[in-house]
């Protein structure tokens, strides 16, 4: 059959052609060389070139996975030197590095306390609580699992709902399979009550599964398995700085307490427990150990960081969060605070909902208008409708979080300027953000701010260091609900 038929891959004859077409595509993007990227519950922190270095290694690069494990001694050491240290971050027994992302760590995680059941004769046991604040994956791999969601409710500061989920732990005592809980919770705080959580789900026969998004506000603090979690799949390419623009790859390794380990994935060529008791409900990757590649990363990530350098990292990733709240505190309201110490965990939500009544702005019009200030936007309108979630991790410095603030803060002001009748509901720079090279030296300017208002906003944000937008403002609404297809046919 035909293939390579897109005219790209037939219009560059040289090298020098080709590299600079992949250097103008390159040009077009933005990424951590240029800004931070504050996406909350991403962790878009630092990818050191140090631990990148050895995933070009020819060892670590020219090697099938299937090969017998005498024939690969090196990444066997690095399997077993990576999970010791791993299990005593997390408080976890062993691991499987199997899964290749979050979601599929879940559906493993899921599948071996299913499996744990069954063989304790307790098979009916399917019924499975989450959070409404949960990830999106956490019910879809419940969904995939065949169990039976129960939605718990959750508290005004973003807390579960620990009356809500006692009535629905002895209403559904019997067939209780698990909880899923993520610790920090979705909203940026601390569950104050997350021993009694698990304590609780224990005393009703049930397994507690610990989405581990948020491990970048616990490592070197607190332990999973230390406060009551049974298993958790930890994002590799998240906590422990594996790359993760651009879609992946990624690595979700599962960590269980003992009880668990018998139901890990085992894998049909390689087997993965080596004489030991199996239980396992077979595997969830087609590579024994996933992505084995990236490991070298997270393995020198943790290697040159040690013990106290972990913990470091974590109170800085806290601290930056927190510091950033309190600075944007007159702006902006945060929408989840703890009610205990009236602070977030290592990420914070920004309720943006009440500029839609006095300014007609919503999350998208900042997030756009970001653009214009040389910065990535947070996560929009997840996991609450019209908000921005921001996560700085420890990886950006005080003058980084000062300039993302700054940025805040300036939209801010042109909002008011907007809620005071100074500049249009619908032709203000947010609406129309944001704005391109191309629009900003045409010969016509009709909109009824200057262009430096438009490309200028901010006394950081200046030509020699000006990151261009290639495309302006489209039409969301109409994107989404309609397929427009460039490709040739």
């Amino acid at each position: 059959s035909p293939y390579l038929t897109h005219p790209v891959f037939n219009m560059h004859h040289s090298e020098s052609r080709i590299v600079r077409y992949m250097k103008s595509l390159e040009n077009k993007d933005i990424s951590l060389v240029h800004s931070m990227i504050p996406l909350g519950s991403c962790t878009m922190k630092l990818n050191s070139t140090t631990e990148m270095m050895p995933c070009s290694l020819q060892h670590f690069t020219d090697i099938h996975p299937f090969v017998p494990r005498e024939q690969a001694q090196g990444y066997s050491q690095l399997f077993r030197e990576l999970e010791n240290d791993l299990c005593k971050i997390t408080g976890y027994d062993r691991i499987s590095f199997q899964p290749n992302s979050g979601a599929q760590g879940e559906y493993a995680g899921l599948r071996a306390i299913q499996t744990y059941h069954s063989s304790r004769g307790e098979s009916h046991r399917n019924v499975c609580l989450i959070p409404v604040s949960a990830h999106g994956t956490n019910p879809a791999s419940a969904q995939m699992a065949g169990m039976e969601l129960v939605p718990i409710s959750v508290t005004k500061s973003g807390g579960i709902d620990f009356t809500h989920l006692q009535e629905a732990v002895e209403k559904h005592s019997k067939n209780l399979s698990c909880l899923m809980i993520t610790y920090p919770s979705t909203f940026g705080v601390f569950e104050e009550e997350v021993s009694d959580v698990c304590r609780l789900i224990h005393d009703h026969g049930g397994q507690v599964y610990l989405d581990g998004a948020n491990m970048n506000a616990q490592v070197g603090l607190c332990r999973p398995g230390d406060y009551g979690s049974d298993v958790s799949h930890l994002n590799l390419h998240k906590t422990f700085c594996i790359p993760h623009g651009g879609g992946g790859p990624g690595m979700g390794p599962i960590a269980v307490k003992a009880h668990l380990a018998p139901f890990l994935p085992n894998h049909p060529v390689i087997d993965l427990f080596q004489n030991e008791e199996s239980q396992s409900f077979g595997a969830v990757s087609a590579a024994p150990f996933g992505s084995s590649n990236i490991l070298p990363i997270s393995w020198a990530y943790i290697k040159m960081m040690g013990g106290a350098g972990l913990r470091k990292a974590t109170q800085i990733a806290i601290l930056n969060a927190n510091y950033m709240s309190k600075l944007l505190e007159e702006h902006y309201k945060t929408l989840y605070k703890s009610p205990q110490s009236g602070l977030v965990a290592h990420e914070f939500i920004l309720d943006i909902r009440d500029f839609k009544k006095t300014a007609n702005i919503e999350a998208v019009d900042i997030a756009k208008r970001l653009m214009d200030f040389g910065f990535h936007a947070p996560t929009m309108s997840w996991p609450v409708a019209g908000t921005l979630m921001i996560e700085p991790t420890e990886s950006e410095d005080k003058q980084e979080l000062d300039r993302f603030c700054q940025a805040l803060i300036s939209i801010r002001q042109e909002i008011q300027e907007i809620e005071e009748g100074r500049m249009d509901l619908r032709l203000n720079p947010l609406k129309m953000a944001p704005h391109t090279q191309t629009q900003v030296t045409a010969a016509e300017w009709d909109r009824p701010y200057t262009r430096e208002q438009a490309a200028f906003p901010a006394p950081f944000v200046r030509a020699d260091t000006k990151i261009w937008p290639t495309v302006g403002r489209i039409d969301d609404m109409y994107g989404d609900k309609h397929l427009v297809c460039t490709c040739p046919p």
